[in-house]
């Protein structure tokens, strides 16, 4: 035996660093001839044979340990390294004939390492984890995992019958990163990694960067190649680059992928599945993207996606990364945008995922003053550490790249920016000025949106932010964090706050509708009812509105109304578009079924179709949603009778639209509201028409403005306002909304109508 016994012993105890040095084929120390070995526990005979015709001759290799399958062999018919293969048997016969994957060189070079340590390899997801390649004429998949403290790690799998001994990986160099290269595996294998801790311990991990992940509650990576789709979404790309959302019409249906709609009470819809019908209810709705809660791996259903094992991975419970491919392409084709919820805030303690990977707390912080979420179990990531932002930024540009998504909505902003997030004092740890801000995420987010918006042009980054954390949707060169947009959730509080209330009270809390113009000027805002707000006992929106149904579904159709009017973008979470009664559930669907009870729900349905319709042909209520003149209040003053007037137009004021509020059950009759110009304006929108099932009062199509002034302008009309109710007029050279019935049918009272009318509204 040329192998020294120490050497040997390592091996066989799993505790060696690099078995390449030693497994493999090597040249003698007196250059005398050339050595091999394996580590193959279940051989009884293994022989190295030569590749090619002209080769060395065949020979046998022997054991060299007792108990464990080393074989060690040499020959001197060859003086330099030379391709060959191991004909392996357990007994009598022919056995097998495979390559060794210590004969290979790494398959990550010194520059790739490099970059590695650095933190700036933009495409980990090309390096690290599973990568099928062909070395040497070789096809099979290269195994890769950044593990600095372990002492030994493995790839196991269904290919080595889950042994950890077989395929012992090499650490290179001082990068921490392990590797190996198994010729003949192929996509589909199965795969962990198995690692020996600093204390000894042996742990089965799955891969960070897996690209794909057996079903939960199994957890096993899987090989996976991305070049297999055939995208045929170049147009939407083509006019993404050019796109700029600022200016753009944003109208966004929120969706859990596994309780929008059900195959059977137990199984949702897949990717390819789901496409056909949320394609023809998005356009049917008129929404211009869908937001989809997390759809990376996560092991736990009920945390909706928000406790991610499989950063790299769409879900398995819906299909395949193809699948979702497909889905994502299916909608870009119709036209519309895809948005992902993505949670860098945090993950899960599961001990098979990325909690103390290498035996150390190697993606989170060792002190959990800094470490774990307080909140929610979980643990939180090391911004100050290059390796771990490379995995999240390169995270990001994954979803990007690989799937072609079109906005990442980051989750749980707040919680990355304070230390002191819903922690006590002593629960926490100060920067190094002794404040409370946390400098390692802050320079997170601005890397994170310099290179997501510089490297894909027109993918917007949103902020789910609920501080006043000052320009967070300011570019990092100016002192901001670089969002595209942040969800304003002041405005989602104080609008639930007043509409909860019964009308008889809110003259006292008007200020609660008009509060988010203060500070509106300071972000590109999203208006967001979100998932957040049909949960935990908040119940439905629907189910936060006063009164009986008459009044409830009046008062959802304001506050619908009201959100898609007012400046800034919009997020509506799915099932609040058709009244839903109960609160969210993620084990069942929507209420489809309510749509066939009676006009309310459709009516709700039918109303936020007419929204999104007005809201895309009108540039006045989009293009300048975050210009000063985009925005000016007529009248919110009135706040006795419970009404405000305002008017939204784009830079040229070719679009100017006139929105009325009225938020009590009462008419009223000529109520005067100045206008911006002169000439018939058009009822475009009356939430009180009766396809809404409203009350259907109105004012029979238009106003003629008066030169009389009024709420400092210089034209004024006497409306008619409905019971509660949203209104919208646009001057009368403007169209009238495609499809929407409403302005024609709902009737003004008769001129000796009284001023207020108070009208008896069907409780059901």
């Amino acid at each position: 035996m040329i192998l020294p016994a120490e050497e040997l012993r390592r091996l066989v105890e799993l505790k060696h660093r690099c078995p390449h040095s030693i497994l493999g084929m090597h040249p003698l120390p007196d250059g005398a001839g050339l050595v091999v070995r394996a580590f193959l526990p279940r051989a009884g005979k293994v022989v190295v044979q030569p590749l090619g015709e002209n080769g060395p001759a065949p020979f046998e290799l022997q054991r060299i340990h007792a108990k464990e399958g080393v074989f060690e062999g040499v020959t001197s018919a060859a003086g330099k390294v030379y391709p060959y293969e191991l004909m392996v048997s357990a007994g009598p016969g022919p056995g097998q004939r495979q390559r060794d994957p210590y004969s290979f060189l790494p398959a990550l070079s010194e520059d790739d390492l490099y970059r590695l340590g650095q933190g700036d390899e933009r495409r980990l997801y090309e390096k690290l984890g599973a990568q099928l390649r062909t070395l040497e004429g070789v096809a099979g998949t290269s195994f890769s995992v950044w593990a600095p403290n372990a002492q030994r790690v493995s790839v196991v799998g269904d290919f080595n019958g889950w042994d950890g001994r077989v395929h012992q990986m090499r650490l290179l160099g001082s990068s921490g990163v392990w590797e190996v290269f198994l010729p003949g595996v192929g996509e589909g294998a199965h795969y962990k990694f198995e690692m020996r801790e600093r204390n000894g311990a042996l742990r089965l991990k799955t891969d960070p960067c897996g690209l794909f992940f057996e079903i939960a509650p199994k957890n096993a990576a899987i090989v996976w190649s991305h070049c297999k789709f055939k995208w045929t979404d170049d147009q939407w790309l083509n006019q993404r680059r050019t796109t700029d959302p600022l200016r753009s019409p944003v109208c966004i249906y929120e969706l859990h992928l596994g309780s929008w709609r059900k195959k059977s009470k137990s199984e949702s819809l897949g990717y390819r599945g789901i496409a056909e019908p949320l394609i023809a209810y998005l356009k049917q709705m008129g929404f211009t993207h869908v937001e989809f809660m997390p759809v990376a791996e996560h092991a736990y259903y009920p945390s909706w996606g928000y406790q991610v094992t499989g950063f790299y991975a769409p879900t398995s419970r819906y299909g395949s990364p193809e699948d979702f491919k497909y889905l994502v392409n299916a909608l870009h084709e119709a036209g519309l945008g895809v948005i992902v919820d993505w949670v860098p805030a945090h993950f899960p303690r599961d001990d098979w995922a990325l909690a103390r990977f290498d035996g150390t707390a190697l993606y989170e912080h060792e002190d959990p003053r800094k470490g774990a979420h307080q909140d929610w179990g979980t643990l939180i990531f090391n911004y100050g550490r290059h390796e771990v932002v490379n995995f999240l930024i390169a995270n990001a540009l994954f979803w990007c790249d690989r799937f072609h998504i079109d906005g990442l909505r980051v989750d749980a902003v707040a919680s990355m920016l304070y230390l002191d997030y819903s922690r006590k004092a002593g629960e926490w740890i100060p920067n190094q000025h002794g404040g409370r801000e946390n400098l390692e995420a802050i320079a997170f987010f601005k890397k994170f949106n310099h290179l997501v918006h510089t490297e894909f042009p027109g993918v917007m980054t949103i902020a789910e932010e609920s501080t006043a954390w000052p320009q967070v949707t300011r570019p990092p060169y100016l002192g901001g964090l670089g969002f595209s947009f942040k969800w304003n959730m002041g405005w989602m509080h104080d609008t639930l706050e007043y509409f909860k209330r019964d009308p008889v009270h809110r003259k006292y809390h008007q200020h609660d509708l008009t509060f988010a113009m203060v500070y509106h000027p300071q972000e590109n805002f999203i208006l967001p009812l979100s998932h957040d707000e049909v949960v935990h006992g908040k119940r439905s929106l629907l189910g936060r509105m006063p009164g009986d149904d008459w009044r409830r579904f009046a008062n959802l159709r304001v506050l619908l109304g009201y959100q898609w009017l007012f400046p800034g973008k919009k997020l509506l979470f799915m099932g609040c578009e058709i009244g839903q009664r109960a609160e969210w559930n993620a084990n069942g669907e929507v209420e489809w079924g309510l749509l066939a009870t009676g006009p309310f729900h459709s009516g709700i349905q039918k109303f936020v179709a007419d929204l999104n319709r007005l809201y895309r042909a009108e540039p006045g209520l989009w293009q300048s949603d975050f210009e000063p003149d985009g925005f000016s209040w007529i009248d919110a003053s009135d706040n006795l009778n419970s009404v405000i007037s305002f008017v939204r137009r784009d830079p040229e004021r070719v679009s100017e639209v006139v929105v009325i509020v009225n938020l009590t059950p009462l008419i009223r009759q000529h109520y005067r509201i100045g206008l911006p110009r002169p000439g018939p304006w058009r009822e475009v929108l009356n939430s009180d028409a009766a396809v809404y099932a409203g009350s259907n009062v109105g004012n029979l199509g238009g106003v003629q403005s008066e030169d009389v002034d009024w709420h400092n302008q210089s034209y004024s009309a006497e409306f008619t306002l409905p019971p509660m109710s949203i209104l919208a007029f646009c001057p009368a050279r403007a169209a009238m909304v495609e499809g929407s019935e409403a302005p024609a049918k709902a009737k003004a009272k008769p001129k000796e109508t009284p001023e207020v009318t108070r009208i008896s509204m069907p409780a059901n």
